[in-house]
């Protein structure tokens, strides 16, 4: 989580809200990626996506069964149905999110029968940095 969390501060530092994911098969580290969409022009360059994209160009597939994903934040509808479609094994994350996010909140994607895959879940680990950035970010802004 220490590695997406400074993603995170990446993120921050360029503008954009900041979190950030990291994908991981075993004990190796295959990418690192944070939010983009406002440097990108794209509206689904979170940091779930970009790193879902990458490590599957990485690994040379679109399937990353024994995978990892690590995200500061609660994954959105639109990344929890990422997340699914690339049988990600497990998906740890710091922070919730009541407003918008879709695993423990909200659309809850893992627990619909249109679930292709769900996931083991994991959360809590780094909330309080991870929730405290983004709160900061958030307040400059106001």
């Amino acid at each position: 989580m220490r590695l997406a969390l400074e993603e995170a501060r990446k993120a921050a530092d360029a503008g954009e809200v900041p979190i950030g994911a990291v994908v991981v098969k075993g004990e190796k580290v295959i990418v690192a990626a944070h939010n983009s969409p406002r440097t990108d022009h794209d509206p689904t360059a979170h940091a779930e996506i970009a790193a879902i994209r990458a490590a599957a160009k990485a690994l040379g597939q679109e399937r990353l069964e024994g995978c990892d994903l690590w995200v500061t934040l609660e994954p959105c509808a639109m990344c929890a149905g990422a997340i699914s479609h690339a049988r990600i094994a497990r998906l740890y994350y710091a922070a919730s999110d009541p407003k918008g996010g879709a695993v423990e909140h909200g659309a809850k994607v893992f627990d619909h029968s249109q679930c292709l895959h769900a996931p083991e879940v994991y959360s809590g680990m780094g909330e309080d940095e991870a929730a405290d950035m983004l709160r900061g970010f958030f307040r400059e802004r106001r």
